[in-house]
């Protein structure tokens, strides 16, 4: 079996889906492995190394998914405008794909990778349970945007985020407020404690209030009326239209009082709940910065923009839409060991051995034998056609 690496096209995407020593791991477990030339050089994984882990440097994009059994990618097939075809149809019919895909919102891709009879998988749709934790790209993604994020806050921010007592007076350490305490939040929790930042943390889920806690912040709570917040993959559900605006309100109250707010709250295969107004923004403090992790999805503030920097009323609001791309050291490594998990849960003696009942291949896995046969995306498709 031919595992083929391609170099990412997207616009500002800088990492790559395999590192020499995730791809000596496979070629040791018997599988052989492609690398298009100068694919991790964004990320400081140059040829040299892919070869001395014994990849073959494949020459350009078309040789590669030309001979790949298997594609190991990062951000989802686009149009490959060098060679005025899309990245998957330069695949060949039968392969198999593994990526972010994003099926839930993607469905022209979608249709697209049934067409060619590509067996696809999604890295955004590996269940959150315990024995696919090693396969969670989401997590390991998000784990370091929640991370950059606070950097961002802390640069733009024009005051100190610790405390310090100094001989011209003592200045107060800032004031953050997380919302969203998944990944990415708690993360972002942590480290603006580490920079010495007093910290708040929320979330519609009240179970994650220990969570929070334990990181060494506050945690805020509303009264929304909601009982179950939560579904059965960990994350929030969406709110009532009243439970939401209930939400807004009491959110504009308290986040007038802090100096940075960053937002992490989606809700998977919809748009960004809208936490933050544009009347809230503007009842902030000058010199308050937001960094909306939501930004690809529409945003939780109001005001933001993706990957634009929105000034208004002196608040900065950051939109950027990926930080893991900013870290591709890391990211790569990260994700290069969740992607490997998952092709070593399925390939048995060089072959695709696929069981659907397996709760990690009925989740993630997207097309397969010219059709759709993942449930959930299955679902969002026939309800954007019902629309």
């Amino acid at each position: 079996m031919k595992i083929g690496v391609p170099k990412e096209i997207a616009a500002n995407e800088r990492r790559v889906a395999l590192t020499p020593d995730a791809a000596a791991a496979l070629i040791k477990s018997g599988l052989e492995v492609m690398v298009e030339a100068h694919a991790g050089d964004a990320a400081f994984f140059f040829d040299a190394a892919f070869e001395k882990a014994g990849a073959r440097i494949a020459a350009d994009a078309s040789a590669l998914y030309g001979e790949a059994d298997v594609v190991l990618k990062v951000h989802k097939p686009i149009e490959q405008a060098a060679l005025g075809r899309h990245e998957v149809d330069l695949m060949r019919e039968n392969a198999v794909l593994i990526g972010l895909l994003d099926a839930l919102t993607q469905h022209d891709l979608v249709r697209r990778l049934a067409a060619r009879r590509i067996t696809s998988f999604g890295m955004e749709g590996i269940p959150r349970i315990s024995r696919a934790q090693k396969m969670d790209a989401l997590s390991s993604q998000a784990n370091i945007a929640g991370y950059k994020a606070v950097l961002i806050a802390a640069e733009s921010l024009p005051k100190f985020f610790p405390m310090l007592m100094t001989a011209a007076g003592t200045v107060f350490a800032a004031k953050v407020l997380v919302i969203g305490a998944g990944v990415a939040g708690l993360q972002a929790i942590a480290t603006a404690r580490r920079l010495g930042a007093q910290v708040w943390g929320y979330d519609v889920r009240p179970v994650v209030k220990e969570q929070v806690e334990s990181l060494g912040a506050k945690f805020l709570e509303f009264d929304l009326g909601v009982t179950d917040a939560e579904d059965k993959g960990g994350y929030a559900k969406a709110l009532s239209a009243d439970a939401s605006r209930r939400q807004q309100e009491m959110l504009a109250e308290r986040t007038k009082d802090f100096d940075v707010v960053i937002t992490t709250a989606l809700i998977p295969g919809r748009p960004a709940p809208r936490l933050i107004t544009k009347e809230t923004v503007a009842a902030m403090r000058p010199g308050s910065v937001i960094v909306d992790l939501a930004a690809e999805t529409g945003g939780n503030c109001e005001v933001t923009q993706r990957d634009r920097v929105v000034v208004t009323g002196g608040v900065s609001i950051h939109g950027p839409t990926n930080l893991p791309a900013t870290m591709p050291i890391h990211a790569s490594q990260l994700y290069a060991r969740n992607v490997t998990e998952l092709l070593n849960s399925f390939v048995k003696n060089g072959q695709a051995a696929l069981d659907f009942e397996d709760e990690v291949i009925k989740g993630s896995c997207v097309t397969h034998n010219g059709e759709v046969v993942n449930d959930a995306v299955k679902a969002a498709m026939a309800q954007a056609g019902a629309a």
